[in-house]
């Protein structure tokens, strides 16, 4: 586990277990050893922050690519920052170099390492859980590893769009049973249909409602950090 990953967890995690006394299920479908995907519902940028210091294991999580470019004393710090948490860069423009994100996340997953995605690929805009991206099974397939469904209550409450410093609510992570993908794909139906069964098992941990649509992407004025878009 990344230095500055485990003072992170010491220090933030240590304060949202005494500030919030966040409530985590299902850590017996968490395994101790081996490469899986976690793939949750997204609400609130505070997802990363809950779901890295309550899981007893490292994640690795995407970060935009202006994170790992940046000049001056704010960009030094943040390139420091996002190397030093073992991030993955994500470009968010699209095509060929998005898809790199995920290239990339193959070997960490064989190397058995816990990869965070977001199939949504974007914050929920009211709450719901919308229609999941096939990226997520991709990779999957790619790294021959299992997909953990991932919930998470209370979020969108503790830090809302727009808000600057975070709110006391209620919070639970939820871990549910890993989904299988080895061997069960051979076309493209397939990737369709196991990513359809980890978007239900979300919406059991959640009890959302579900939308069978895309989630409409956010507006410019608050994009924001990159997260694991697939």
């Amino acid at each position: 586990m990344p230095l500055l990953y485990d003072i992170g967890k010491l220090t933030v995690g240590t304060t949202l277990r005494l500030g919030w006394r966040p409530r985590v299920e299902g850590l017996e479908h968490l395994p101790r050893h081996g490469g899986a995907i976690l793939a949750g519902n997204h609400l609130s940028v505070a997802d990363e922050v809950f779901l890295g210091c309550l899981t007893p294991r490292h994640v690795t999580f995407w970060a935009k690519a202006e994170y790992f470019t940046g000049r001056g004393p704010s960009g030094w710090l943040s390139r420091r920052i996002v190397a030093g948490m073992g991030a993955i860069r994500v470009e968010r423009a699209g095509g060929r170099a998005a898809l790199t994100a995920l290239d990339v996340a193959v070997p960490v997953l064989r190397a058995g390492g816990l990869v965070a995605i977001y199939p949504e690929g974007t914050r929920s805009p009211d709450g719901r859980l919308y229609r999941g991206r096939v990226g997520m099974t991709r990779l999957a397939r790619d790294a021959d590893v299992p997909i953990i469904p991932v919930g998470v209550l209370g979020t969108a409450e503790v830090l809302p769009v727009d808000a600057r410093l975070p709110r006391r609510h209620p919070v639970t992570l939820r871990f549910g049973p890993p989904i299988p993908v080895a061997g069960r794909v051979t076309g493209p139906r397939d990737i369709r249909t196991i990513t359809d069964e980890v978007m239900a098992a979300i919406q059991r941990l959640t009890d959302q409602e579900y939308v069978p649509r895309y989630a409409p992407p956010r507006p410019a004025r608050v994009a924001g950090r990159g997260e694991g878009e697939a």
